[in-house]
């Protein structure tokens, strides 16, 4: 009987691949015989992990770029496909946030810096549009391919303080809904786009806001403990089954959907 989750030889296309949780994406993905083209902006740490990922036998490679910048994902594309041969599933994991597209406690909305929201903005949603635009192409030329990008919890409630960055995920999972329908309709049904989000990760992006020095959690995220029917953060690896599914036959009938992975969270009821 076939297993509808094997993945092995799959061509992985990640963006964000150097981050926390990119990275144990990336080598999770590996170690089950996916072969992993990661790009970054950060040579050194792309360098390191696919090092890692070698030790124990994966396939990796980095290619250092900016998602933001189309004509340098192009020529990603085409060194990939030189490499690898085809592209069958791109992870759109880049993200990110910045302190002035944010409220804090002591400001109100009128002290937001509009050019980083506008920043945040594109960061996350153009940084995942640019690399579909780019990478799909070589998959509709294979007749199949998967699409993975990341959500948030920001994205499905109206959290304090995180303006910009919610705005932008909640467009992730819009933009979702329209590409699953976009491909199925003009390319066929091996084309598949679906989200992950994420319930609350430790992540260096988020550290400082949701512990102390001392590894204590700050007042917000005690709140995130109090809202979080598991009682805990996430771990990275908690991400690498579900991404797994996604881009695997065994989800060959889904798509459009956004996969939650977040303890419970989102369902907390007083």
């Amino acid at each position: 009987m076939k297993n509808l989750f094997n993945i092995h030889d799959n061509v992985v296309v990640m963006t964000g691949g150097t981050g926390v949780l990119g990275g144990s994406i990336a080598k999770y993905l590996a170690a089950q015989g996916a072969r992993i083209a990661i790009l970054g902006r950060r040579e050194s740490a792309g360098t390191d992990l696919v090092n890692e990922i070698e030790e124990q036998g994966g396939v990796a490679q980095f290619y250092q770029t900016d998602v933001m910048d189309k004509v340098a994902l192009e020529q990603c594309r085409e060194d990939i496909l030189t490499d690898f041969g085809r592209v069958d599933t791109l992870i759109n994991a880049a993200g990110g946030n910045m302190a002035g597209a944010t409220i804090a406690p002591n400001q109100t909305f009128f002290d937001i810096d509009t050019d980083q929201f506008q920043k945040v903005l594109n960061l996350n949603l153009m940084g995942t549009v640019l690399p579909t635009q780019v990478f799909l192409h070589a998959m509709v030329n294979e007749g199949k391919g998967c699409v993975v990008n990341f959500s948030s919890m920001a994205a499905f409630r109206p959290m304090t303080r995180v303006c910009g960055y919610a705005a932008a995920k909640a467009a992730i999972n819009n933009f979702t809904a329209f590409m699953a329908h976009e491909t199925a309709k003009k390319f066929g049904e091996h084309f598949r786009v679906n989200a992950i989000a994420p319930g609350f990760f430790i992540t260096e992006q988020n550290r400082a806001l949701l512990t102390n020095p001392d590894g204590s959690y700050t007042e917000r995220g005690k709140d995130v403990i109090r809202q979080t029917p598991f009682g805990r953060m996430g771990v990275p690896e908690d991400l690498n089954g579900t991404i797994h599914y996604l881009i695997s036959d065994a989800s060959k009938f889904v798509t459009g959907t956004v996969a939650v992975v977040d303890g419970g969270f989102n369902i907390f009821t007083m």
